[in-house]
């Protein structure tokens, strides 16, 4: 159940103050205290309430004088004047000075008071909501919990992580397709001290190279043909958080000089704009190719690429991890069953050692699908070589050497499990995670 958003009342009138506590109340989600002193209020504003109603004309205090002490311990929280005289240029001075509201008791009142708490409300259960989610987030990144291995490699590589995420220095990652890279990247992010904000991933190779520029500096409404609105850049979305540049390796000369001036002023300015929005970014890079050869070649800047270097971390290929591919391997295991609600799948002796045999080019990425497939392909207990299947360009397999379509494959596992479980259809649509409909419609086509 989501933590209630706490209301403080401060109103003199008791009945008046029992009404607007009432009326606050009938939401499930609030909690409302009512005060009638000022005095008593203020003792209570470490419980740091997200809203309050502050009745300006008070017998303890001057209102402007409560005004200020609650701004200046809680600067932050809403603060809605309610009192019993409409004094226009009392108004506007306490809305410039902060106010969030200023309501006249009366008639009205009600409707404009439920409607601006539950705006302010809403807010707070969104911040609270995307604080819970980032918390969430920044557990699901323990470095021991997302980094599976035990190999020297991979302990080196905690090492450089906690550095990198005790700083703000420039992290540069290489290693080859499929070896966790952007896992990384998001790992020190939500360790540092900057896991509060965004983590902003960006795949430098899969944007075209004419839409690169409008999506990591934003663009003003018109700025070209197809601009119809205004847009932030990624940069600028990630203000006070990460930028993770993907690939960076990919990045023509002409867009890693524009990044680099954006990195050595810390400000960004959108195409067709002249506004200057200044930034406080920390920027992690990958690649899997050699930038110290890119540069060498003339298709890298050497000064970008000093400025980008920062902590270099260099995840080793799956081949080079020793005994970490079978750890994985029953980590995948295990995933793949809590997943699928079914027991536990094991890896015969058997099975361990064609795995260890193979150099797996794809790396971690293909180790998982390679995984996942045989966990379909088993009896769902244990693992045994005719059920691991390598897929790579290099190996290719009895399974794709048939030459069969992608349904016609889908059909062939389906039938594959029937006959493993006497056909029992609930058994298998449960197994495979597809309704019983599919399995007899499959069987009646093939």
């Amino acid at each position: 159940m989501a933590t209630p958003i706490k209301i403080f009342v401060l109103e003199d009138d008791k009945f008046y103050g029992e009404w607007l506590e009432y009326q606050l109340s009938l939401h499930q989600d609030r909690q409302v205290r009512k005060f009638e002193t000022a005095s008593e209020m203020l003792k209570h504003l470490h419980e740091q309430p997200a809203v309050i109603t502050l009745d300006y004309y008070l017998p303890d205090m001057p209102g402007d004088e409560v005004f200020k002490r609650i701004q200046r311990e809680l600067p932050d929280v809403p603060i809605i004047i309610i009192s019993g005289q409409e004094d226009v240029a009392v108004a506007v001075e306490l809305v410039q000075k902060g106010a969030y509201d200023y309501i006249t008791k009366g008639e009205e009142t009600k409707q404009r008071l439920l409607n601006v708490v539950n705006t302010i409300c809403e807010n707070a259960g969104l911040r609270n909501e995307v604080n819970s989610l980032r918390s969430e987030i920044a557990l699901k990144h323990d470095f021991s919990k997302r980094i599976i291995g035990e190999s020297k490699v991979v302990k080196q590589c905690f090492g450089l992580m906690e550095m990198a995420a005790g700083s703000n220095i420039t992290v540069s990652i290489t290693g080859e397709t499929g070896t966790g890279k952007e896992l990384v990247a998001k790992c020190i992010h939500y360790n540092s001290a900057r896991k509060k904000h965004q983590f902003v991933p960006v795949n430098v190779a899969a944007i075209p190279r004419d839409l690169l520029e409008s999506e990591l500096f934003g663009h003003e409404k018109g700025a070209f043909t197809g601009a119809v609105d205004e847009r932030m850049g990624k940069f600028e979305v990630a203000h006070n958080g990460t930028l993770f540049l993907d690939e960076i390796g990919e990045m023509d000369l002409a867009m890693q000089a524009k990044i680099l001036r954006v990195l050595q002023e810390q400000e960004v300015t959108r195409i067709g704009g002249n506004k200057v929005v200044k930034l406080d970014v920390r920027i992690i890079v990958a690649t899997h190719k050699d930038i110290g050869e890119e540069v060498r070649k003339g298709t890298f800047r050497e000064d970008l690429y000093y400025r980008l270097l920062g902590l270099p971390i260099n995840l080793a290929p799956l081949r080079n991890r020793g005994n970490d591919e079978l750890i994985l391997a029953k980590h995948f295991l295990t995933q793949y069953a809590k997943e699928s609600g079914g027991k536990a799948i094991v890896l015969s002796e058997d099975a361990s050692a064609k795995l260890k045999e193979y150099p797996f080019p794809g790396n971690i990425r293909e180790l998982k699908a390679v995984m996942d497939l045989s966990a379909v392909l088993s009896d769902g207990e244990e693992i045994k070589p005719e059920h691991i299947q390598f897929h790579s360009a290099s190996s290719l397999n009895s399974v794709l050497n048939e030459g069969l379509t992608l349904k016609q494959y889908i059909q062939n596992i389906v039938k594959y499990h029937l006959v493993k479980n006497n056909d029992d259809v609930i058994l298998v649509a449960k197994k495979l995670d597809i309704g019983k409909s599919t399995i007899y419609r499959m069987l009646k086509e093939g």
